[in-house]
């Protein structure tokens, strides 16, 4: 795209922050093709190496007593290797990721993507949508639409004074926050 190491590392993490994905930035402003970018980048990371299972994961998320949906901003290819090398994959009943061959992909936090998720799982009432999501702006607009959202963050965080919202430091305290939703 032209630019140094340098510099690419500090406009993707711009693009991240402003446009909540950095390859949508990336298409944006360079006019790279992401389907390509995927391939290239995400597709030739070594997450099996990487990644490991994690037990307490697997454990906390088969005790959930609903169904369970994956929601990422990550192509699909990508989302589904992380999923595999977490050793979660087979927990879930459906993805919903960015699909880098549509034109104008929504991403969180877009509130097309948020349509399209429960579109794609089947769920019209947005009061049955439990999220959870590292970054505050995706958490701060599930909370607009009216999903329960956690932040996942080892900071702590304030989403603005009208804005109540749950926060741990790890997703395996996701129980402590929404134990309803636990056996």
């Amino acid at each position: 795209i032209g630019l140094d190491e340098a510099s690419v590392v500090k406009t993707c993490g711009s693009y991240y922050r402003n446009y909540g994905l950095s390859v949508r930035g990336l298409v944006m402003h360079h006019q790279i093709d992401p389907v390509e970018f995927d391939e290239q980048v995400d597709g030739s990371l070594p997450l099996e190496d990487i990644i490991k299972p994690d037990v307490e994961l697997r454990a906390m998320l088969k005790s959930i007593k609903t169904r369970r949906w994956a929601f990422t901003n990550a192509g699909n290819n990508h989302a589904r290797r992380v999923l595999k090398c977490l050793g979660i994959a087979d927990l879930f009943e459906g993805i919903t990721y960015c699909d880098y061959s549509e034109p104008d992909f929504p991403c969180k936090p877009e509130r097309e993507a948020y349509d399209r998720a429960m579109c794609e799982a089947s769920v019209d009432d947005a009061q049955l949508c439990y999220f959870a999501d590292d970054s505050a702006k995706n958490v701060e607009a599930a909370l607009n639409l009216g999903w329960t959202a956690v932040l996942v963050s080892p900071a702590i965080r304030t989403m603005g004074a009208d804005k109540t919202h749950l926060q741990i430091q790890s997703i395996h305290q996701l129980p402590t926050v929404l134990p309803q939703l636990f056996n």
